[in-house]
Formats: structure tokens, sequence, C-alpha cells
């Protein structure tokens, strides 16, 4: 049997999520409690406690965590964590039930019970702090600037119970797994040495180039796809998984490519969102997390190393999955295939640079692609979905509007 890493600060997952007996009794006793409608990022981080992504987690943090988490990467128990795992309401909402009290969240779109949660502390945050410290930034058009500060004035801390998985199982089937089940996995295809692609796009060639290079040092690759909340033009989750599917038969050694799926939205928090990809993919049994250009960035917020730096910055003993870092991949025309930046010489007039946001762009426009940049297999779906679109009367106005 395979020895997968140990899950982050622990010796055992933890999944909060209630089964059974136990399960019955906390919905029923949810009916009756103050509600609290959740945020979607909160939703996505209510489904990853529940299912032991976030372990040793056992609710949302206090304000000592989110101080500690904020100024030095560290909970007030001194385990590391990059960003803030928080929960926020409206003073009105936070005014109806005390600390001590016990209330349930609820889902931000059909108001069902995610968990229940007993309130240990109610506070206040400079949201700016936060911003400056997490994303480097407080620049109102960064997506995950925005996302703290239009969050509600109130912090709730405290442990939760999970009743719910907030419909991902249901909307994604076995695209969805939990951190067991890729454990389980892994030891039956007999894998210590797994690397996890974090992606929320389809897969071009660049990405199947990081890819093969992982699985020429690992065991296999687990291809990680956000299946949470997106920034607009961003390509569905379901998708995106039928390119990811098409690429890894036709162009991948059976049995060293997985696919699975997991319920966060992203923060697009660059070098410490890298932190907390490496941090829950050791949860999910990920001895190495494939950490390319500019990862998990946007827009210029980040220089494209920056998430290669960072593992640099952090205690060795933080996490025991590892980085995998590559540099910028391209197709050069000179190599006559895909090369980084440390294996060819030639200059950028002989390199295509292959990135995913250029490649929507070409799509959504109806420009060709070049074969260097993406599999025939997998711009067939693509191209397939933005046919879809330009047949939707309210996507045509909206893309007339953008131009």
């Amino acid at each position: 049997m395979s020895v997968l890493v140990r899950p982050h600060g622990s010796t055992e997952l933890r999944p909060l999520l209630l089964e059974g007996a136990a399960h019955a009794r906390e919905s029923e006793r949810a009916k009756s409690l103050p509600q609290v409608r959740v945020s979607s990022r909160e939703r996505g981080d209510i489904v990853m406690l529940g299912i032991g992504g976030f372990t040793p987690l056992n609710g949302f943090m206090s304000h000592a965590d989110w101080v500690g988490v904020c100024d030095g990467m560290k909970m007030s128990n001194g385990l590391f964590w990059p960003i803030p795992i928080t929960l926020s309401t409206d003073h009105a909402t936070a005014s109806t039930f005390q600390t001590g009290q016990e209330i349930a969240l609820v889902d931000p779109d059909d108001g069902t019970p995610l968990a229940t949660m007993l309130v240990t502390e109610k506070y206040s945050i400079d949201k700016a702090h936060e911003c400056a410290t997490v994303f480097k930034t407080i620049d109102p058009a960064h997506p995950g600037v925005r996302m703290v500060m239009e969050q509600a004035d109130v912090n709730l801390a405290g442990p939760i119970k999970v009743l719910s998985l907030g419909g991902f199982p249901e909307k994604y089937g076995a695209l969805f797994m939990t951190p067991a089940q890729t454990r389980t996995l892994f030891q039956s295809l007999g894998w210590t040495r797994i690397a996890a692609f974090q992606t929320r796009n389809p897969m071009h060639r660049s990405h199947e180039y990081l890819a093969k290079v992982a699985i020429e040092v690992c065991d296999g690759v687990l291809v990680h796809s956000l299946l949470g909340a997106l920034k607009p033009g961003d390509i569905p989750a379901e998708v995106r998984t039928r390119a990811i599917a098409a690429l890894a038969e036709g162009y991948f050694v059976p049995s060293t490519i997985v696919q699975a799926g997991y319920p966060l939205d992203m923060r697009y928090a660059g070098p410490r969102e890298a932190l907390l990809h490496a941090l829950f993919r050791q949860n999910y049994g990920c001895s190495h997390l494939i950490v390319g250009r500019d990862h998990a960035g946007v827009g210029s917020y980040y220089g494209p190393f920056d998430a290669h730096h960072i593992f640099d910055q952090i205690p060795a003993d933080a996490l025991e999955t590892r980085p995998l870092k590559i540099d910028v991949a391209f197709w050069c025309y000179q190599c006559g295939g895909m090369a980084s930046g440390r294996t060819c010489p030639h200059g950028d007039a002989e390199r295509l640079q292959v990135s995913g946001t250029q490649l929507r762009k070409w799509l959504s426009e109806g420009h060709s692609v070049p074969p260097e940049f993406s599999r025939p297999e997998v711009l067939e779906i693509l191209r397939a979905y933005y046919a879809e679109l330009d047949a939707s009367p309210r996507d045509v106005t909206a893309s007339s509007t953008n131009k």
C-alpha cells in the first residue's frame, strides 16, 4: 500500500460532515435556529470543512486567528495557514443572537441549511489590512479585494457541524471527490508521489507540458479543477471537464493522470493562494503542487514567479506538500516543440506564448487558433461552447456591450 503525505496539522482527516442519525437530529435542530445566509465563497469553505479539505480546522477563525494569518500566516495555536477562513454577517443579523448561541448557516441561493455553528466570538476587522497583507493590494478592481471589501461587517467565529455539501455531488457526480476518496484512489493505483495541477481553465499545450514534466518525476498527476465561482469570462467547469478528459484520453499514458474537482471559489490571491492550494492538496494526498507562471494570479498584481518565491519564505516544516516550480512554458518554432525558459535558448521572436486569457479571447471573437496553442480535440469542445454563447440573445447583447 502506498504511503501518502499526512493531512495538514493532523494524523488523520477531520471531515465535519455529519452522517446518519446525527445528521438527521442536527438537520431538525437547524430549523429552529437563527439563520445567517452565507456568501458563495463561504459556502465553498463550509463544504471544504465538511469533506476534510481544510483539516484540521473545526470551523471559522477567531479574531486572534485572523490577525495571525494576515500578519504571519499562522493561527493563534501556531498552525500554518496562509489565508483567513472567515464568516461574516451584517450588524442587524448579528444583533439577533449572542455568543455561546447556536445558529444555522444557510445556502445563499435556496436558503437550505448548510451547517450549524456555535458562535464563540463576534468581531470586526480592518478589511483594508486583510487585503494589503493577503492580496498585496487594496485596489478595488482586484476581484479578491472587492470580495473582502464587500463582505458584511461582523465576523463570526466558532466550530461548525456540516449538514450539506452545497449541491456539488449532485451537480458534478464522480468529478467531485473528497480527500478520503482521492487518497483511496491513489493507494489503489500504488501512487506515492502525486503532483496536483490546479486549474480554472481548460488545459492548453502549456498546461499539458507542465503535467507531463510532473509525470516524469511523480507517479501521477491529479488535475484538480475548481468547481466554485469564477470571474466573468472564465469557462464553466462542465465544459472545462470535457476538454480535459479529451486531452487526457488522446495525449496521456493511461493511469498517469486523474481528474477531480473541488468546491472553492477563486480568491485570486496569487502567492498566498498558491500556499493554500498546496495546503489543501496535502489533505487530498498530493505530495507536490505544480506551480507555474503567475499561479492563482489576476491581471498584473503579482510578478510571474512570486508564487515560486513564497515557498522559500515559509518555515521548512510548514507544509509536507512541496512545489514543483516550472518556468514559463511556450511553443518554440526553432526547437520544434514545447519548451520553457530553462530549456530553450531562443528569443521571443521564435516563441508562441500560450495563455488561457489569449485562448478565450480568440475563441470568443471567432479567430483561428494555432495548432501549437491547443489540441484539436480540446478546441472542438471549446468552439461548440462559444457557438452556444453566440446563439443566446442575452450573451450576444453582453458581448457587444463589452466590446
